[in-house]
């Protein structure tokens, strides 16, 4: 009979130096059946990104608490949370009056609908703090439920923007290999991420993808500027190609996400949000993992990035993944056309039934107030370089090719030939025993293939960064001694 994996149960957790102290964990409930839940788990809940091949015998950890920098499983084992649940917990686990003011309007009223000219207050209260934060000219806020539906409503929106203007030609959308932007029908098309889509479906013709800004793997002999140069050129290339009168837009992440966190050549973005205005294409900052503080800003577009996006969509932080939520920042320019009806019983036939859910709104609002009163964008301004730094020491690994990234959105590369960068064979999974060997020490961060992400709540301290890198610092070494013993290094 398999059961589940309880080799860390008996590892006693370390506290953060300088954060509060964390009570040690406590006992597993007598209600809480932990072999019970892990069959459960495995047999009836589909997760998202299931690997089969080890899924059926291993199941999954379950995770049963979280506090502030920590999470705890079902077996009283604590770790850094390296990832934010998912790119999104920025303002940290555990924040009571994040929970008290959902049950405050959950009380009040838990829904209504936003159709058919209702509101409710924390959807329209959120909406005018979204434009009051936003670059000056993005001031209407189209609400979905997460990332993926944020991109595909503006997809819809943009289609339909096109249409009214009397150009329902412009349809191609310009996306980029490696890009990350869900996994909706619609957004898994935009994605450029080749595994993501072996064997499933796409839409034919509507997404043409351009290469991706990844600076390690650049085409030999070229310095980050001709490299920028390369990447404008073959935007014009592909405008010339397709027609600019066929194409409505172009999406791209600031920083590419779950693509490798790829950070592009600088003046990149600029550059090329100048040819498309050129000709006439929108431009889409797909936000959903930069936005609200990850890169020291709650969004990147502008402050760092120097570019106007006709249209920003977020989500993950937007809420810190205490409720479900996205959002689609759209331009005056776009709302001129939009907001017009179209004749007499016209209306803007899109939406879902939560957009703007007040619950999910109310987490938003109390969200960023906690982001504003804590100043944790200036937290991340100071402690993000110290990250990066910590990391960066980390490349005297004989596995670690590349160390990227900005802030508290960083990645390692591991390669199996510095040299060549040639990478190790899918099957010895360098990604998931860095993973592993971490986990075993005490930290959690995020395998994709032969990457390792490191996205972590805004709160983490330098002291915080300096055991993370400690426990990430074992762990590659006992991953490259691992890879000797199976012949893969």
């Amino acid at each position: 009979m398999t059961t589940p994996d309880t080799r860390l149960s008996s590892r006693p957790s370390t506290p953060v130096a300088d954060t509060a102290p964390v009570p040690a964990p406590a006992p597993v409930p007598a209600t809480v059946d932990a072999e019970t839940l892990w069959r459960q788990d495995r047999d009836h809940f589909v997760h998202p990104f299931t690997d089969f091949s080890v899924f059926h015998d291993k199941g999954c950890e379950l995770i049963t608490d979280a506090e502030g920098i920590h999470v705890q499983d079902i077996h009283g084992n604590r770790f850094i949370d390296g990832i934010a649940g998912l790119w999104c917990v920025n303002v940290g686990h555990g924040r009571a009056e994040i929970g008290q003011a959902m049950a405050e309007q959950a009380t009040r009223m838990a829904y209504f609908s936003t159709f058919n000219n209702l509101s409710n207050a924390p959807a329209t209260r959120l909406a005018a703090k979204l434009a009051e934060l936003a670059p000056a000219h993005l001031n209407h806020v189209f609400y979905s439920c997460g990332g993926s539906t944020a991109n595909d409503a503006t997809i819809r929106l943009v289609h339909y923007y096109f249409n009214r203007l009397g150009k329902p030609n412009k349809k191609r959308i310009l996306s980029r290999r490696n890009a990350y932007h869900g996994t909706t029908y619609l957004a898994a098309s935009l994605t450029g991420i080749e595994s993501n889509n072996w064997e499933f479906d796409t839409l034919d013709g509507l997404v043409t993808h351009l290469s991706e800004a990844n600076l390690y793997r650049r085409p030999e002999g070229m310095d980050e500027a001709q490299y920028c140069d390369h990447l404008v050129a073959e935007l014009e290339a592909t405008i010339a190609e397709i027609g600019a009168d066929n194409i409505a837009a172009f999406i791209a992440e600031p920083i590419m996400g779950a693509g490798g966190v790829l950070v592009a050549p600088r003046g990149y973005h600029a550059r090329m949000q100048e040819v498309l205005r050129a000709h006439d294409i929108l431009y889409i900052a797909d936000e959903v993992v930069t936005g609200f503080g990850r890169l020291g800003h709650i969004f990147a577009s502008e402050a760092v990035f120097d570019t106007q996006p006709d249209v920003i969509n977020l989500a993950k932080g937007l809420s810190s993944g205490y409720a479900p939520l996205g959002a689609t920042l759209i331009s005056d320019r776009l709302y001129e056309v939009l907001g017009k009806p179209q004749g007499k019983g016209g209306v803007l036939s899109t939406g879902f039934t939560y957009s703007g859910h007040p619950v999910s709104c109310a987490a938003a609002l109390k969200n960023i107030e906690i982001l504003e009163r804590e100043e944790l964008c200036a937290n991340v301004r100071e402690v993000g370089p110290y990250l990066e730094q910590a990391l960066a020491t980390l490349s005297r690994h004989p596995t670690v090719g590349d160390v990227r990234g900005s802030h508290f959105m960083m990645c390692i590369e591991n390669v199996a030939d510095k040299d060549t960068k040639a990478l190790f064979p899918v099957d010895a999974r360098v990604g998931d025993r860095v993973a592993f060997e971490a986990q075993q020490r005490g930290l959690i961060i995020r395998p994709v293939g032969h990457l390792n992400v490191i996205s972590p709540p805004l709160i983490w301290t330098r002291d915080t960064v300096d055991e993370a890198v400690a426990i990430l610092d074992e762990a590659l070494a006992a991953t490259a001694e691992s890879l000797r013993r199976d012949g893969y290094l």
